[in-house]
C-alpha cells in the first residue's frame, strides 16, 4: 500500500470523511479481487494528489464500519463528499473511472 492511501478504522473514520472528497475501499487481505484493487488505488492516489483522499478499511478489523455502510461484498468502494455518501462501486474498479469521479 502506498503512503498516499490512508488506513482508516473506527477511531479516525468520521474525521477523515467529514470534509472534502474521500474514496474509501472496504477490503480484506484474503480477498483476491481486493488484492487487484490495491495497486490501482495506489495509482489513483498518485494521480489525484490533494484533490481527494483515498483510504482503505479492513473489514476484518472494522466490521462495524462495513455494516454501517451496508458493505456485503468486497471490494466495495464508497465515495464521500463532506461526510455524505454520494456513490458506491462494487467489485474491482479501473483507474481511469476512479480518477474521473474523484476529479469531477
Amino acid at each position: 500500500m502506498s503512503d498516499k492511501v490512508k488506513e482508516l478504522n473506527a477511531a479516525n473514520f468520521d474525521s477523515t470523511i467529514a470534509s472534502g472528497t474521500v474514496l474509501v475501499d472496504f477490503w480484506a487481505p484474503w480477498c483476491g479481487p481486493c488484492k487487484m484493487q490495491g495497486p490501482i488505488l495506489d495509482k489513483v492516489a498518485e494521480k489525484i494528489g490533494d484533490k481527494a483522499v483515498v483510504a482503505k478499511v479492513n473489514v476484518d478489523e472494522s466490521p462495524a464500519l462495513a455494516a454501517k455502510f451496508g458493505v456485503r461484498s468486497i471490494p466495495t468502494l464508497i465515495l464521500f463528499k463532506n461526510g455524505q455518501k454520494v456513490n458506491d462501486f462494487i467489485g474491482v474498479q479501473q483507474e481511469a473511472a476512479l480518477v474521473e469521479v474523484l476529479t469531477a
